[in-house]
């Protein structure tokens, strides 16, 4: 595979291996290490997760200890299933609304304006899961890729972007398998300059390993939707045996890591690369089955059920739903090592987004209006936290 490799942001070089956790911190079953998950020391017991502003100070470059997390302010309040998170060169972002099939803009200061409306993602029937997901900017800022549900399938579109206002959608991609779970639905532009794309088994385990299906996949194409030079195979698969992936995210190196929900078992960090199979529904979580890729760190579904993922410092940050956190997770190269429990005591409840904002701050967004969760006092909101 040939990638133009590019720096995204400073990392540092760690060692370790995959990992097994509790969400309690403690160690449920032996896995390759022992880790020690606790939340640790609080990191500022003064500081209170207040409203922000656009002056917060970007976070270092190569913070000491990256996997340190603190909320420093409330980016936004009020909105409703925040999915996809898209930051514009001129500050704010674009964010999708996954049960309104809204995509409103998010200012830097918190302002919240409605800038369309996808209508077939809005009104599909019996979306469960689906609904508008992920977003992405095109690498000139002209265009908004967004992933959504249909009454028939899941799809890609493309929206012209004037730093004002949307475009009609332009379908890059349909025929993705939707139903009312595991809709897939992450986006990325990778440093190759290339979409890639999370799609979900749609609750059928026999569409992940069948490489002439797009659902249970990572996808990998050209801007227009057409399969990418260097593909495994001839459509747009680039890896496949995925249940549900709704996290994607570049490392420094221009690896790409994948969060995953798994089903009774274990939820997963995969390490994605092309042609590989990552198991479903044959395996879930470690294995040494032949022909099977396992995970670089793996939880027990209750402690995790991952979906939003950022990676910066050489640490991926997964958004946590069921284990109502943030799970920092050091990467040594290929490898990854003890993940750490962070977030859990904010009250933050069920975590879905996370995003490396252009200030090296992660916005978090929680997920408590999903149907699934505890609605508090404002949400569902983003939170800006500091890293290190």
């Amino acid at each position: 595979m040939s990638w133009t490799r590019r720096r995204l942001l400073a990392t540092a070089a760690v060692a370790g291996a995959g990992v097994l956790v509790g969400c309690d911190g403690s160690s449920p079953e032996v896995g390759p290490t022992d880790p020690t998950t606790t939340e640790g020391p609080s990191d500022d017991p003064t500081s209170d997760a207040t409203t922000g502003d656009a002056t917060t100070e970007p976070s270092p470059t190569a913070p000491a200890e990256p996997t340190r997390l603190r909320v420093v302010g409330t980016v936004a309040e009020g909105l409703t299933v925040p999915w996809g998170i898209a930051f514009l060169p001129g500050g704010g972002a674009l964010v999708s609304e996954r049960d309104t099939g809204r995509i409103v803009r998010v200012g830097a200061a918190g302002s919240v304006r409605t800038v369309t409306e996808v209508a077939e993602a809005a009104a599909a029937p019996g979306t469960g899961e689906g609904g508008l997901l992920g977003l992405a900017l095109s690498p000139d800022g002209r265009g908004l890729y967004a992933y959504h549900s249909t009454d028939d399938d899941n799809r890609i579109v493309r929206m012209s972007w004037n730093g004002r206002a949307l475009g009609r959608p332009r379908v890059v991609l349909d025929g993705i398998p939707r139903a009312t779970i595991h809709n897939g639905g992450a986006l990325a532009i990778g440093p190759d300059g290339l979409l890639y794309a999370s799609t979900g088994d749609a609750g059928d385990g026999s569409n992940a390993p069948d490489v002439d299906s797009l659902g249970g996949k990572v996808l990998r194409m050209r801007l227009d939707g057409s399969p990418a030079p260097g593909n495994p195979y001839d459509n747009q698969v680039f890896s496949s045996g995925h249940r549900n992936v709704e996290g994607l995210a570049f490392d420094g190196a221009g690896r790409l890591w994948a969060s995953e929900f798994g089903n009774d078992a274990y939820d997963e960090l995969n390490l994605i690369e092309a042609g590989q199979d990552y198991g479903w529904p044959r395996t879930e979580g470690p294995t040494d089955a032949g022909g099977i890729t396992g995970p670089q760190a793996w939880w027990p579904t209750d402690a995790a059920s991952p979906a939003g993922l950022a990676v910066a410092h050489s640490t991926a940050y997964l958004g946590a739903l069921r284990g109502q956190c943030v799970w920092a997770v050091p990467l040594a190269g290929r490898r990854a090592r003890e993940p750490r429990r962070r977030l859990g005591g904010e009250d933050l409840g069920r975590i879905r987004a996370v995003a490396l904002a252009p200030d090296g701050l992660l916005w978090v967004a929680t997920s408590n209006t999903d149907g699934r969760g505890d609605p508090r006092d404002g949400d569902d909101r983003i939170v800006r936290v500091r890293i290190g």
